[in-house]
């Protein structure tokens, strides 16, 4: 083929050309800053405050229960600690935090950070497929004395799995336990409802679903009164200083209108493809296993693990060939380490050092995937010396 192959939507997303158009006017004409007093400025508050409308409605949350971030990271490090400083002031003591051993390192590395200081980390089992077992799930919290966050991400950016968050949202209501989950790769492609799914909070990012890089968000529960994590100006209600990134939020704004508006359409169509990818280099490539839930798993995944070959090494082969794969999560290239996720499932060793992901967007057709499939044919056959 002759254009770039890109399968590597988890790690980013080209912006929509509609988030772009929206972002223009204020980039260029509209570029007063929100927190003026005059008309200029508040042309610019007017976007934030539509943008923060939009997404509200995605996730059946309330306008003033959305702030603005720099991205996915911020939003995991904000909700973790302030969590555990709100237990602190309101019982003068630490509480601790209930996790899983495969979320983004946003979250583990915020938890070791607070584990530092005092907090108590644990960490709730997974089954080989990297899903939450429920029933060790529910007798940990229900065990947990001093636990003030639960925190378990939507789904897997290496894996795929769906995590069965609305049921531990049931189990943390009960306990009356704070619920977070990072659903950077959930949201935009998957139907959201904290309400229903008792979320209390949520992070997301919006190059992860056709928006600009650098822009994010958290929802926060109203009646959870979450410290501000940014201090300064009293920009997003005091809550998050600092002046707002208007044309990225617009951009953002854009993007999950349309994100959910297609958003089923799309799921069937790279579901569909999806498979056929994963059924010919099943079929195809001897040695070779998928990873991840089959079942609850997000649609554009299809990661796998190679024996006999080393995921880096093939990424770049695969370079070569004009197709952008990755061996594992973006945040962790060039890691001496085994994935830790893979070894959370109990993948360790020549399986996990074989491990490739293919992500799929809007762009990729079933005419890539022949491509992609004989290539990837190719370049294991190649590295394994056959």
């Amino acid at each position: 083929m002759s254009r770039m192959i890109y399968l590597d939507h988890a790690a980013t997303t080209k912006t929509m050309p509609e988030a772009a158009e929206a972002m223009e006017p204020y980039l260029e004409v509209y570029y007063g800053n929100p927190s003026t007093i005059y008309e200029f400025g508040e042309k610019s508050r007017e976007a934030i405050e539509h943008s923060r409308e939009v997404i509200a409605r995605t996730i059946h949350a309330r306008p003033e229960e959305i702030f603005f971030t720099s991205g996915g990271t911020e939003s995991d490090n904000w909700a973790l600690k302030e969590a555990v400083h709100l237990h602190e002031r309101m019982h003068g003591k630490k509480g601790g935090i209930l996790t899983t051993p495969v979320e983004h390192h946003a979250v583990l590395n915020s938890c070791e950070e607070l584990k530092q200081m005092g907090c108590g980390i644990s960490y709730l089992s997974v089954d080989a497929t990297g899903r939450v077992i429920l029933s060790d799930a529910e007798r940990a919290i229900m065990e947990s004395d001093d636990a003030c966050l639960l925190s378990v991400m939507y789904a897997n950016n290496e894996i795929g799995t769906v995590e069965p968050i609305d049921e531990l949202g049931r189990m943390a209501r009960r306990r009356r336990i704070i619920f977070h989950t990072d659903a950077v790769q959930a949201y935009g492609h998957l139907p959201i409802h904290v309400q229903r799914e008792n979320i209390d909070m949520l992070s997301a990012s919006a190059h992860k679903f056709g928006g600009p890089k650098g822009v994010g968000f958290l929802y926060i529960r109203s009646e959870i009164n979450l410290p501000a994590f940014v201090h300064g100006g009293a920009q997003e209600s005091n809550r998050r200083a600092g002046t707002e990134n208007v044309p990225g939020i617009v951009g953002m704004g854009k993007a999950a209108e349309l994100a959910h508006r297609r958003m089923r359409m799309e799921r069937q169509r790279v579901r569909y493809l999806r498979d056929y990818l994963a059924h010919r280099i099943l079929q195809e490539i001897p040695d070779v296993m998928m990873t991840g839930n089959r079942k609850f798993r997000l649609a554009n995944n299809a990661s796998f693990c190679f024996k006999g070959i080393t995921g880096e090494a093939a990424a770049i082969l695969l370079d070569t060939q004009g197709i952008c794969v990755s061996s594992g999560s973006a945040c962790s290239t060039g890691s001496l380490e085994d994935s830790h996720v893979l070894t959370a499932v109990g993948l360790g060793g020549e399986w996990a050092q074989g491990e490739l992901r293919f992500t799929l967007g809007p762009e990729n057709t079933k005419e890539e995937m022949d491509y992609v499939a004989e290539k990837v044919k190719y370049v294991v056959a190649d590295m394994r010396g056959a």
